[in-house]
């Protein structure tokens, strides 16, 4: 079972429409019954004070990752548009509260040209850190517990670019699910996490 404090954020990858609802662009089979274990998460780490970030994929209409582009993928998540969205069913709380305390942060990625599996993508100046990470050390974080979708790309890079920059990881085995392009790929991402020193639950 996942702890909570301060200095601990809850990664929610991507649980976005086009991957997280049937209708999507990119559904991966049995998303929506992530959003229960989501919701039960993010209630926990509010109510310990430990941050709550959450990934959106948002590309541009056109992209190297997109097949129509030369690339892998049907175009999904793009700006803007209802794909991209972050599902309905997930708690996402207002910024802020009352006392102007943060409550939630948004982090986007694949919105150039890059594929934009990792919430860590790099930042422009490569000696700099990426923006979800000056984010985690602002606020004091010390470790990471990683749900969503999916577990073979986005959770699975977000989480072995999180151990690089020294952040324990927790990946809550029910709160993923897998694209599996090839049979297996889920549970040999989680396998890698693993190796990789995170923490599977």
């Amino acid at each position: 079972m996942a702890e909570y404090d301060a200095r601990t954020a809850l990664i929610v990858v991507d649980m976005q429409n086009d991957f997280a609802d049937p209708r999507g662009a990119l559904y991966v089979r049995g998303g929506e019954d992530v959003l229960p274990v989501a919701n039960a998460e993010i209630a926990k780490a509010r109510a310990a004070g430990a941050l709550v970030v959450y990934t959106q994929d948002w590309h541009p209409p056109s992209t190297p990752h997109f097949a129509k582009d030369g690339g892998t993928w049907p175009v999904h998540c793009v700006r803007g548009t209802w794909g991209a969205e972050l599902h309905p069913d997930l708690d996402v709380p207002a910024e802020a509260d009352e006392g102007g305390v943060t409550l939630r942060k948004v982090v986007r990625t694949g919105t150039g040209d890059e594929d934009g599996y990792s919430a860590f993508e790099a930042s422009p100046d490569p000696d700099e850190p990426s923006r979800l990470e000056r984010l985690l050390r602002e606020h004091g974080v010390e470790r990471l517990v990683v749900l969503g979708l999916a577990t073979d790309y986005c959770v699975r890079a977000t989480t072995l670019d999180g151990l690089a920059a020294g952040f324990p990881a927790t990946v809550l085995a029910a709160g993923v699910r897998p694209v599996d392009v090839k049979p297996g790929d889920g549970e040999r991402a989680l396998d890698e996490m693993r190796r990789a020193g995170a923490v599977v639950e």
